[in-house]
Protein backbone atom coordinates (compact mmCIF):
# COMPACT_ATOMS: atom_id res chain seq x y z
CA UNK A 1 0.00 0.00 0.00
CA UNK A 2 2.99 2.87 1.05
CA UNK A 3 4.72 1.60 -2.28
CA UNK A 4 1.54 2.09 -4.53
CA UNK A 5 0.83 5.77 -2.39
CA UNK A 6 4.60 6.74 -3.47
CA UNK A 7 4.65 5.75 -6.89
CA UNK A 8 1.24 7.59 -7.42
CA UNK A 9 2.45 10.61 -5.63
CA UNK A 10 5.97 10.01 -7.79
CA UNK A 11 3.67 10.35 -11.32
CA UNK A 12 2.04 13.49 -9.81
CA UNK A 13 5.22 15.47 -8.99
CA UNK A 14 6.69 14.43 -12.16
CA UNK A 15 3.30 15.37 -14.05
CA UNK A 16 3.34 19.16 -12.52
CA UNK A 17 7.16 19.24 -13.56
CA UNK A 18 6.32 18.69 -16.82
CA UNK A 19 3.56 21.87 -16.58
CA UNK A 20 5.13 25.60 -17.06
CA UNK A 21 3.89 28.76 -14.89
CA UNK A 22 1.11 29.70 -17.04
CA UNK A 23 -0.30 26.15 -16.39
CA UNK A 24 0.29 25.94 -12.87
CA UNK A 25 -1.29 29.51 -12.14
CA UNK A 26 -4.24 28.29 -13.86
CA UNK A 27 -4.62 24.78 -12.55
CA UNK A 28 -4.24 26.61 -9.32
CA UNK A 29 -6.99 29.07 -10.04
CA UNK A 30 -9.08 26.07 -10.41
CA UNK A 31 -8.40 24.03 -7.66
CA UNK A 32 -9.98 27.29 -5.65
CA UNK A 33 -12.66 27.74 -7.97
CA UNK A 34 -14.07 24.13 -7.10
CA UNK A 35 -12.86 24.58 -3.53
CA UNK A 36 -15.16 27.56 -3.09
CA UNK A 37 -17.74 26.07 -5.55
CA UNK A 38 -17.70 23.35 -3.13
CA UNK A 39 -18.09 25.24 0.36
CA UNK A 40 -20.66 27.45 -0.97
CA UNK A 41 -23.10 24.75 -2.57
CA UNK A 42 -22.57 22.69 0.95
CA UNK A 43 -23.62 26.01 2.44
CA UNK A 44 -26.75 26.46 0.71
CA UNK A 45 -27.45 22.18 0.79
CA UNK A 46 -26.96 22.57 5.23
CA UNK A 47 -29.40 25.77 5.18
CA UNK A 48 -32.27 25.12 6.58
CA UNK A 49 -35.90 26.26 4.82
CA UNK A 50 -37.41 29.11 6.78
CA UNK A 51 -41.26 29.34 7.22
CA UNK A 52 -42.70 32.92 8.64
CA UNK A 53 -43.56 32.02 12.04
CA UNK A 54 -45.70 35.68 12.82
CA UNK A 55 -45.86 38.19 10.56
CA UNK A 56 -47.30 41.80 10.84
CA UNK A 57 -45.76 42.12 14.75
CA UNK A 58 -45.28 45.01 17.25
CA UNK A 59 -41.77 45.79 17.64
CA UNK A 60 -42.92 44.48 21.56
CA UNK A 61 -44.01 41.10 20.47
CA UNK A 62 -41.54 40.93 18.11
CA UNK A 63 -38.59 41.37 20.77
CA UNK A 64 -40.23 38.88 23.42
CA UNK A 65 -40.87 36.20 20.94
CA UNK A 66 -37.02 36.41 19.87
CA UNK A 67 -36.12 36.00 22.94
CA UNK A 68 -38.28 33.21 23.39
CA UNK A 69 -36.32 31.74 20.42
CA UNK A 70 -33.00 32.39 21.84
CA UNK A 71 -33.53 31.14 24.94
CA UNK A 72 -34.99 27.97 23.39
CA UNK A 73 -32.04 27.58 21.08
CA UNK A 74 -33.96 27.71 17.84
CA UNK A 75 -32.12 29.65 14.72
CA UNK A 76 -34.58 32.18 13.42
CA UNK A 77 -34.64 35.28 10.77
CA UNK A 78 -35.85 38.86 10.96
CA UNK A 79 -37.63 40.32 7.39
CA UNK A 80 -39.93 43.32 6.39
CA UNK A 81 -38.32 45.64 9.38
CA UNK A 82 -38.34 43.55 11.77
CA UNK A 83 -41.97 42.84 11.69
CA UNK A 84 -42.37 39.20 10.39
CA UNK A 85 -39.78 36.53 11.88
CA UNK A 86 -38.84 32.99 10.01
CA UNK A 87 -37.89 29.89 11.57
CA UNK A 88 -36.79 26.52 10.30
CA UNK A 89 -40.04 24.88 8.36
CA UNK A 90 -39.73 21.79 10.47
CA UNK A 91 -39.77 23.65 13.66
CA UNK A 92 -42.38 26.08 12.79
CA UNK A 93 -45.70 24.28 14.28
CA UNK A 94 -44.20 23.55 17.59
CA UNK A 95 -42.95 27.04 18.15
CA UNK A 96 -45.92 28.29 17.06
CA UNK A 97 -47.74 26.10 20.41
CA UNK A 98 -44.64 27.44 22.66
CA UNK A 99 -45.24 30.46 21.46
CA UNK A 100 -48.60 31.09 21.99
CA UNK A 101 -48.74 28.89 25.32
CA UNK A 102 -46.47 31.74 26.94
CA UNK A 103 -48.77 34.51 25.64
CA UNK A 104 -47.72 35.59 22.43
CA UNK A 105 -47.89 37.36 20.49
CA UNK A 106 -50.10 39.84 22.85
CA UNK A 107 -50.97 42.45 20.39
CA UNK A 108 -52.95 39.90 18.35
CA UNK A 109 -55.01 39.46 21.01
CA UNK A 110 -58.65 41.63 22.19
CA UNK A 111 -61.92 42.16 20.69
CA UNK A 112 -64.82 40.26 22.59
CA UNK A 113 -62.12 37.82 24.15
CA UNK A 114 -61.43 40.52 26.84
CA UNK A 115 -64.75 39.69 28.30
CA UNK A 116 -64.03 36.57 28.81
CA UNK A 117 -61.57 37.56 31.47
CA UNK A 118 -64.17 39.72 33.66
CA UNK A 119 -64.73 38.42 36.97
CA UNK A 120 -68.37 38.55 39.06
CA UNK A 121 -66.31 41.64 41.46
CA UNK A 122 -65.74 43.95 38.49
CA UNK A 123 -67.35 47.18 38.81
CA UNK A 124 -69.58 48.85 35.94
CA UNK A 125 -66.94 51.32 35.07
CA UNK A 126 -64.89 48.47 34.28
CA UNK A 127 -67.61 46.83 32.62
CA UNK A 128 -68.08 49.87 30.11
CA UNK A 129 -64.21 49.83 29.63
CA UNK A 130 -64.12 46.58 29.40
CA UNK A 131 -66.64 46.39 26.63
CA UNK A 132 -65.24 49.41 24.82
CA UNK A 133 -62.31 47.68 24.15
CA UNK A 134 -63.91 44.68 22.77
CA UNK A 135 -65.22 46.64 20.28
CA UNK A 136 -62.36 48.67 19.66
CA UNK A 137 -60.27 45.55 19.21
CA UNK A 138 -63.60 44.36 16.65
CA UNK A 139 -63.61 46.78 14.87
CA UNK A 140 -59.94 47.17 13.98
CA UNK A 141 -59.81 43.13 13.52
CA UNK A 142 -62.68 43.71 10.40
CA UNK A 143 -60.84 47.20 9.15
CA UNK A 144 -57.55 44.96 8.86
CA UNK A 145 -58.89 42.55 6.87
CA UNK A 146 -59.93 45.03 3.91
CA UNK A 147 -57.33 44.51 0.80
CA UNK A 148 -54.15 47.32 1.48
CA UNK A 149 -55.03 47.64 4.97
CA UNK A 150 -51.96 46.25 7.07
CA UNK A 151 -52.74 47.71 10.32
CA UNK A 152 -55.86 49.73 11.88
CA UNK A 153 -56.64 51.02 14.94
CA UNK A 154 -60.00 52.32 16.82
CA UNK A 155 -60.63 54.55 19.48
CA UNK A 156 -64.35 55.42 20.71
CA UNK A 157 -65.87 57.77 22.52
CA UNK A 158 -69.01 56.19 23.72
CA UNK A 159 -71.26 58.56 26.01
CA UNK A 160 -72.88 57.19 29.10
CA UNK A 161 -76.64 57.02 29.41
CA UNK A 162 -77.79 59.11 32.27
CA UNK A 163 -81.48 59.69 33.52
CA UNK A 164 -80.42 63.50 34.82
CA UNK A 165 -79.23 64.33 30.98
CA UNK A 166 -81.72 65.39 28.54
CA UNK A 167 -79.94 65.03 25.18
CA UNK A 168 -76.66 62.49 25.66
CA UNK A 169 -74.29 63.89 23.01
CA UNK A 170 -73.55 61.79 19.70
CA UNK A 171 -70.77 58.93 19.63
CA UNK A 172 -67.52 59.59 17.79
CA UNK A 173 -64.57 57.40 16.85
CA UNK A 174 -61.31 58.04 15.18
CA UNK A 175 -59.47 55.33 13.20
CA UNK A 176 -55.96 55.34 12.48
CA UNK A 177 -54.96 52.59 9.32
CA UNK A 178 -51.54 51.42 7.87
CA UNK A 179 -51.66 50.27 4.24
CA UNK A 180 -49.16 47.96 2.98
CA UNK A 181 -46.64 49.42 0.77
CA UNK A 182 -47.69 50.72 -2.60
CA UNK A 183 -51.16 50.83 -1.90
CA UNK A 184 -53.14 54.01 -1.75
CA UNK A 185 -56.93 54.63 -0.13
CA UNK A 186 -59.31 55.93 -2.12
CA UNK A 187 -62.02 57.20 -1.81
CA UNK A 188 -64.75 54.08 -2.32
CA UNK A 189 -62.61 52.56 0.80
CA UNK A 190 -62.57 55.32 3.33
CA UNK A 191 -66.04 55.43 2.91
CA UNK A 192 -66.74 51.99 3.29
CA UNK A 193 -64.41 52.14 6.26
CA UNK A 194 -66.51 55.03 8.17
CA UNK A 195 -70.18 53.26 7.34
CA UNK A 196 -68.35 50.03 8.90
CA UNK A 197 -67.46 51.68 11.68
CA UNK A 198 -70.85 54.02 11.99
CA UNK A 199 -73.05 50.82 11.37
CA UNK A 200 -71.13 48.92 14.21
CA UNK A 201 -71.77 51.47 17.17
CA UNK A 202 -75.25 52.17 17.93
CA UNK A 203 -76.23 56.07 17.11
CA UNK A 204 -73.56 56.79 15.55
CA UNK A 205 -73.73 59.39 12.20
CA UNK A 206 -71.03 58.25 9.87
CA UNK A 207 -70.34 62.15 9.93
CA UNK A 208 -68.55 61.61 13.22
CA UNK A 209 -65.73 59.39 12.00
CA UNK A 210 -62.62 60.59 11.37
CA UNK A 211 -60.14 58.69 9.48
CA UNK A 212 -56.30 59.09 9.29
CA UNK A 213 -53.30 57.06 7.69
CA UNK A 214 -49.76 56.63 9.07
CA UNK A 215 -48.68 59.60 6.95
CA UNK A 216 -50.37 61.63 9.05
CA UNK A 217 -53.46 62.67 5.72
CA UNK A 218 -56.99 63.08 7.22
CA UNK A 219 -58.86 60.47 4.99
CA UNK A 220 -62.21 61.57 6.39
CA UNK A 221 -62.81 64.14 9.22
CA UNK A 222 -65.04 64.90 11.83
CA UNK A 223 -68.02 66.88 10.84
CA UNK A 224 -67.65 66.44 7.18
CA UNK A 225 -69.27 63.77 4.65
CA UNK A 226 -67.96 60.85 3.58
CA UNK A 227 -68.43 61.42 0.34
CA UNK A 228 -66.48 64.44 -0.07
CA UNK A 229 -63.87 62.88 -1.08
CA UNK A 230 -65.63 60.91 -3.49
CA UNK A 231 -67.77 63.74 -4.86
CA UNK A 232 -63.54 65.25 -5.61
CA UNK A 233 -63.07 61.77 -7.76
CA UNK A 234 -66.15 62.37 -9.32
CA UNK A 235 -65.47 65.69 -10.33
CA UNK A 236 -61.94 65.05 -11.51
CA UNK A 237 -62.97 62.34 -13.40
CA UNK A 238 -65.48 64.20 -15.24
CA UNK A 239 -63.14 66.96 -15.71
CA UNK A 240 -60.36 64.66 -17.29
CA UNK A 241 -62.87 62.39 -19.37
CA UNK A 242 -63.99 65.80 -21.17
CA UNK A 243 -60.69 67.15 -21.36
CA UNK A 244 -59.53 63.80 -22.77
CA UNK A 245 -61.73 64.14 -25.60
CA UNK A 246 -61.78 67.19 -26.48
CA UNK A 247 -57.99 67.15 -26.64
CA UNK A 248 -57.80 64.13 -28.72
CA UNK A 249 -60.39 66.09 -31.59
CA UNK A 250 -58.05 69.48 -31.26
CA UNK A 251 -54.64 66.88 -31.49
CA UNK A 252 -56.23 66.04 -34.76
CA UNK A 253 -56.85 69.40 -36.30
CA UNK A 254 -54.21 71.60 -35.01
CA UNK A 255 -51.43 68.80 -34.57
CA UNK A 256 -50.22 67.53 -31.22
CA UNK A 257 -49.15 69.54 -28.45
CA UNK A 258 -50.33 73.00 -30.29
CA UNK A 259 -53.81 73.36 -28.57
CA UNK A 260 -54.28 73.13 -24.73
CA UNK A 261 -57.85 72.31 -23.11
CA UNK A 262 -59.13 73.45 -19.84
CA UNK A 263 -62.06 72.10 -17.91
CA UNK A 264 -63.69 73.13 -14.93
CA UNK A 265 -66.98 71.48 -13.82
CA UNK A 266 -69.76 71.72 -11.24
CA UNK A 267 -71.76 68.66 -10.19
CA UNK A 268 -74.95 68.43 -8.61
CA UNK A 269 -74.92 65.83 -5.63
CA UNK A 270 -78.38 66.46 -4.54
CA UNK A 271 -80.95 63.56 -5.07
CA UNK A 272 -84.45 65.89 -5.87
CA UNK A 273 -87.59 64.07 -5.90
CA UNK A 274 -90.57 65.70 -8.02
CA UNK A 275 -94.29 64.36 -7.96
CA UNK A 276 -96.21 65.39 -10.63
CA UNK A 277 -100.42 64.83 -10.76
CA UNK A 278 -102.12 65.34 -14.47
CA UNK A 279 -106.01 65.27 -14.64
CA UNK A 280 -107.60 64.57 -18.42
CA UNK A 281 -110.66 64.84 -19.42
CA UNK A 282 -112.45 63.08 -22.66
CA UNK A 283 -115.35 65.77 -23.51
CA UNK A 284 -117.04 63.22 -26.14
CA UNK A 285 -117.94 61.03 -23.13
CA UNK A 286 -120.88 61.30 -20.97
CA UNK A 287 -120.70 62.65 -17.18
CA UNK A 288 -121.38 60.23 -14.61
CA UNK A 289 -123.98 62.18 -12.73
CA UNK A 290 -125.83 65.75 -12.74
CA UNK A 291 -127.94 67.31 -10.44
CA UNK A 292 -129.64 70.49 -11.04
CA UNK A 293 -131.28 72.97 -7.84
CA UNK A 294 -133.37 75.79 -8.26
CA UNK A 295 -135.02 78.02 -5.94
CA UNK A 296 -137.22 80.75 -6.23
CA UNK A 297 -139.05 83.61 -3.88
CA UNK A 298 -141.93 86.10 -4.46
CA UNK A 299 -143.43 88.48 -1.40
CA UNK A 300 -145.39 91.58 -1.56
CA UNK A 301 -145.81 94.33 1.70
CA UNK A 302 -144.70 97.54 3.57
CA UNK A 303 -141.81 97.07 5.55
CA UNK A 304 -140.48 99.61 8.61
CA UNK A 305 -137.05 101.56 7.85
CA UNK A 306 -135.38 104.41 8.88
CA UNK A 307 -132.75 105.46 10.93
CA UNK A 308 -131.53 105.14 14.86
CA UNK A 309 -132.48 108.06 17.06
CA UNK A 310 -131.26 108.94 20.42
CA UNK A 311 -131.13 105.91 22.75
CA UNK A 312 -130.60 103.71 19.62
CA UNK A 313 -134.57 104.15 19.42
CA UNK A 314 -135.84 103.87 15.69
CA UNK A 315 -137.69 106.59 13.82
CA UNK A 316 -140.13 104.96 11.68
CA UNK A 317 -140.26 106.12 8.11
CA UNK A 318 -143.46 104.50 6.07
CA UNK A 319 -142.10 102.60 3.13
CA UNK A 320 -143.75 100.23 0.12
CA UNK A 321 -142.64 97.22 -2.27
CA UNK A 322 -142.66 93.93 -3.26
CA UNK A 323 -139.88 91.26 -3.73
CA UNK A 324 -139.05 87.96 -5.77
CA UNK A 325 -135.51 85.60 -5.33
CA UNK A 326 -134.29 83.02 -7.51
CA UNK A 327 -131.53 80.72 -7.49
CA UNK A 328 -130.14 78.13 -9.60
CA UNK A 329 -127.19 75.88 -9.37
CA UNK A 330 -126.19 72.25 -11.46
CA UNK A 331 -123.82 69.83 -10.52
CA UNK A 332 -122.15 67.75 -13.74
CA UNK A 333 -119.97 64.63 -12.53
CA UNK A 334 -117.52 63.93 -15.54
CA UNK A 335 -115.13 61.12 -16.02
CA UNK A 336 -111.29 61.77 -15.98
CA UNK A 337 -107.75 60.08 -15.84
CA UNK A 338 -105.55 60.93 -13.43
CA UNK A 339 -101.68 60.42 -13.79
CA UNK A 340 -99.02 60.71 -11.04
CA UNK A 341 -95.60 60.76 -12.39
CA UNK A 342 -92.39 60.97 -10.02
CA UNK A 343 -89.08 61.92 -11.03
CA UNK A 344 -85.79 61.24 -9.07
CA UNK A 345 -82.83 62.75 -10.10
CA UNK A 346 -80.07 60.81 -9.27
CA UNK A 347 -76.96 62.62 -7.81
CA UNK A 348 -73.82 63.29 -10.32
CA UNK A 349 -75.17 65.31 -12.54
CA UNK A 350 -73.61 69.17 -14.22
CA UNK A 351 -74.92 71.38 -12.69
CA UNK A 352 -72.00 73.80 -14.91
CA UNK A 353 -68.97 73.66 -17.03
CA UNK A 354 -66.22 75.82 -18.35
CA UNK A 355 -64.15 75.06 -21.43
CA UNK A 356 -61.33 77.03 -22.15
CA UNK A 357 -58.94 76.07 -25.18
CA UNK A 358 -56.09 77.92 -26.07
CA UNK A 359 -54.55 77.16 -29.95
CA UNK A 360 -51.12 78.06 -31.23
CA UNK A 361 -50.20 81.05 -33.27
CA UNK A 362 -48.56 79.03 -35.63
CA UNK A 363 -51.08 76.07 -36.01
CA UNK A 364 -54.60 77.82 -36.08
CA UNK A 365 -53.54 80.67 -38.46
CA UNK A 366 -56.07 79.21 -41.27
CA UNK A 367 -58.68 77.84 -38.25
CA UNK A 368 -62.03 79.61 -37.79
CA UNK A 369 -62.37 80.16 -34.14
CA UNK A 370 -66.04 80.28 -34.44
CA UNK A 371 -66.23 77.13 -35.81
CA UNK A 372 -63.17 75.76 -33.38
CA UNK A 373 -65.67 76.79 -31.24
CA UNK A 374 -68.88 75.20 -32.37
CA UNK A 375 -66.86 72.26 -32.32
CA UNK A 376 -65.84 72.21 -29.01
CA UNK A 377 -68.95 73.27 -27.06
CA UNK A 378 -70.36 69.87 -29.35
CA UNK A 379 -67.59 67.36 -27.93
CA UNK A 380 -67.59 69.16 -24.42
CA UNK A 381 -71.63 68.89 -24.42
CA UNK A 382 -71.83 72.24 -23.47
CA UNK A 383 -75.12 73.55 -22.88
CA UNK A 384 -75.43 77.44 -22.93
CA UNK A 385 -79.12 76.84 -20.80
CA UNK A 386 -77.70 75.91 -18.03
CA UNK A 387 -74.74 78.51 -17.95
CA UNK A 388 -72.17 76.80 -20.05
CA UNK A 389 -69.10 78.73 -21.02
CA UNK A 390 -66.96 78.43 -23.91
CA UNK A 391 -63.72 80.29 -24.73
CA UNK A 392 -61.73 79.72 -27.49
CA UNK A 393 -58.98 81.96 -28.45
CA UNK A 394 -55.28 81.93 -30.31
CA UNK A 395 -52.36 83.06 -28.52
CA UNK A 396 -48.59 82.15 -28.84
CA UNK A 397 -47.20 79.77 -26.69
CA UNK A 398 -43.85 79.44 -25.44
CA UNK A 399 -42.00 76.55 -26.25
CA UNK A 400 -38.43 76.98 -23.85
CA UNK A 401 -39.60 74.68 -21.16
CA UNK A 402 -40.73 72.47 -23.87
CA UNK A 403 -37.28 72.65 -25.93
CA UNK A 404 -35.87 71.76 -22.60
CA UNK A 405 -37.27 68.35 -21.75
CA UNK A 406 -36.58 67.78 -25.47
CA UNK A 407 -33.02 68.36 -24.72
CA UNK A 408 -32.76 66.43 -21.52
CA UNK A 409 -34.95 63.78 -22.93
CA UNK A 410 -32.36 63.44 -25.66
CA UNK A 411 -29.69 63.58 -23.55
CA UNK A 412 -30.94 60.84 -21.52
CA UNK A 413 -30.98 58.23 -24.67
CA UNK A 414 -27.83 59.32 -25.21
CA UNK A 415 -26.98 58.60 -21.70
CA UNK A 416 -28.71 55.40 -22.23
CA UNK A 417 -27.15 54.36 -25.30
CA UNK A 418 -23.83 54.69 -24.37
CA UNK A 419 -24.15 53.19 -20.81
CA UNK A 420 -25.69 49.90 -22.98
CA UNK A 421 -22.60 49.87 -25.29
CA UNK A 422 -20.36 50.63 -22.45
CA UNK A 423 -22.08 47.53 -20.81
CA UNK A 424 -21.72 45.52 -23.79
CA UNK A 425 -18.13 46.58 -24.58
CA UNK A 426 -17.35 45.08 -20.72
CA UNK A 427 -19.47 41.88 -21.63
CA UNK A 428 -17.73 41.32 -24.65
CA UNK A 429 -14.25 42.38 -22.75
CA UNK A 430 -15.07 39.39 -20.33
CA UNK A 431 -16.27 37.14 -23.14
CA UNK A 432 -12.93 37.56 -25.14
CA UNK A 433 -10.90 37.17 -21.80
CA UNK A 434 -12.62 34.31 -21.20
CA UNK A 435 -12.26 32.90 -24.83
CA UNK A 436 -7.78 34.13 -24.57
CA UNK A 437 -8.15 31.93 -21.55
CA UNK A 438 -9.58 28.62 -23.18
CA UNK A 439 -7.32 29.19 -26.25
CA UNK A 440 -4.54 29.66 -24.28
CA UNK A 441 -5.33 26.46 -21.76
CA UNK A 442 -6.02 24.50 -24.88
CA UNK A 443 -2.40 25.72 -26.97
CA UNK A 444 -0.40 24.95 -23.55
CA UNK A 445 -2.15 21.44 -23.22
CA UNK A 446 -2.23 20.49 -26.74
CA UNK A 447 1.11 21.97 -27.15
CA UNK A 448 2.08 19.36 -24.11
CA UNK A 449 0.33 16.71 -25.50
CA UNK A 450 2.17 17.12 -28.94
CA UNK A 451 5.63 17.28 -27.12
CA UNK A 452 4.34 13.73 -25.48
CA UNK A 453 3.75 12.40 -28.68
CA UNK A 454 7.21 13.39 -30.32
CA UNK A 455 8.98 12.25 -27.46
CA UNK A 456 7.18 9.04 -27.30
CA UNK A 457 8.07 9.13 -31.19
CA UNK A 458 12.08 9.35 -31.02
CA UNK A 459 11.97 6.49 -28.42
CA UNK A 460 10.32 4.57 -30.76
CA UNK A 461 12.24 5.31 -34.01
CA UNK A 462 15.38 5.11 -32.34
CA UNK A 463 14.64 1.36 -30.60
CA UNK A 464 13.35 0.30 -34.20
CA UNK A 465 16.77 1.64 -35.99
CA UNK A 466 18.77 0.59 -32.74
CA UNK A 467 17.25 -2.75 -33.15
CA UNK A 468 17.58 -3.17 -37.32
CA UNK A 469 21.11 -1.85 -36.87
CA UNK A 470 21.79 -4.27 -33.83
CA UNK A 471 20.34 -7.13 -36.46
CA UNK A 472 22.57 -5.82 -39.25
CA UNK A 473 25.78 -5.96 -37.37
CA UNK A 474 25.06 -9.44 -35.99
CA UNK A 475 24.11 -10.55 -39.32
CA UNK A 476 27.57 -9.03 -40.62
CA UNK A 477 29.09 -10.86 -38.02
CA UNK A 478 27.64 -13.99 -38.56
CA UNK A 479 28.21 -13.68 -42.29
CA UNK A 480 31.69 -12.29 -42.93
CA UNK A 481 33.91 -15.73 -42.75
CA UNK A 482 31.53 -17.11 -45.11
CA UNK A 483 31.43 -14.51 -47.73
CA UNK A 484 34.05 -12.71 -50.17
CA UNK A 485 34.68 -9.02 -49.86
CA UNK A 486 32.50 -8.52 -52.86
CA UNK A 487 29.72 -10.25 -51.13
CA UNK A 488 29.74 -8.33 -47.59
CA UNK A 489 29.66 -4.89 -49.09
CA UNK A 490 26.45 -5.81 -51.58
CA UNK A 491 24.83 -7.59 -47.99
CA UNK A 492 25.47 -4.20 -46.38
CA UNK A 493 24.25 -2.46 -49.42
CA UNK A 494 21.04 -4.56 -49.23
CA UNK A 495 20.69 -3.86 -45.40
CA UNK A 496 21.05 -0.19 -45.71
CA UNK A 497 18.46 -0.32 -48.72
CA UNK A 498 16.50 -2.16 -46.18
CA UNK A 499 16.45 0.41 -43.66
CA UNK A 500 15.73 3.11 -46.08
CA UNK A 501 12.15 1.93 -47.64
CA UNK A 502 11.62 1.04 -43.68
CA UNK A 503 12.46 4.91 -43.25
CA UNK A 504 10.29 6.02 -45.87
CA UNK A 505 7.55 4.11 -45.41
CA UNK A 506 7.34 5.42 -42.06
CA UNK A 507 7.72 8.94 -43.35
CA UNK A 508 4.57 8.19 -45.51
CA UNK A 509 2.78 6.82 -42.22
CA UNK A 510 3.52 9.77 -39.82
CA UNK A 511 4.99 12.42 -42.36
CA UNK A 512 5.06 15.16 -39.28
CA UNK A 513 6.32 13.09 -36.61
CA UNK A 514 9.57 12.04 -38.69
CA UNK A 515 9.71 15.63 -39.56
CA UNK A 516 9.92 16.19 -36.06
CA UNK A 517 12.64 13.41 -35.26
CA UNK A 518 14.95 14.71 -38.03
CA UNK A 519 14.58 18.39 -36.88
CA UNK A 520 15.24 16.94 -33.78
CA UNK A 521 18.32 14.98 -35.26
CA UNK A 522 19.85 18.30 -36.74
CA UNK A 523 19.29 20.33 -33.58
CA UNK A 524 21.24 18.09 -31.71
CA UNK A 525 23.69 17.52 -34.13
CA UNK A 526 24.68 21.41 -34.18
CA UNK A 527 25.00 20.87 -30.59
Amino acid sequence: MAAQLNGLLGRLQATLRQFNLAQKTLGLIGIAVLVLGGLALSSWLSKPTMSPLFANLSSADASAIVDHLESAGVAYELTDGGSTILVPADKMYAMRLEVAAAGLPTASEGGYSLLDDMGMTSSDFQQQVTYQRALEGELARTIGAINGVEAATVKLALPEDSVFVDETPDPTASVFIRTTPGTTMDATKVQSIVHLVSAGIEGMDPADVAVIDADGQVLSAVGGSAADGLRDGQTGEYESRVQAGVQAMLDKLVGPGNAVVSVTAELDFDQTVRTTETVETDPDLPPLSSSTTTEEYTGTGNADGGVLGPDNIAVPVDGNGGGSYNSESTTVNNPYDTVTEQLTTAPGGVRRQSVSVVVSDDAGAGLDLADLETAVAAAAGVDTERGDVVSVTRMAFDTTTAEQAQEAIAQAEEQAKAAETMGLVKQGAVALAIIIGIAVLAFLVARRNKRARREALDLGVLQLLEARKTEALEGETLEVPALPAAARQAAVRNELEARREDVLALAAEQPAEVAEVLRSWLVGGRR
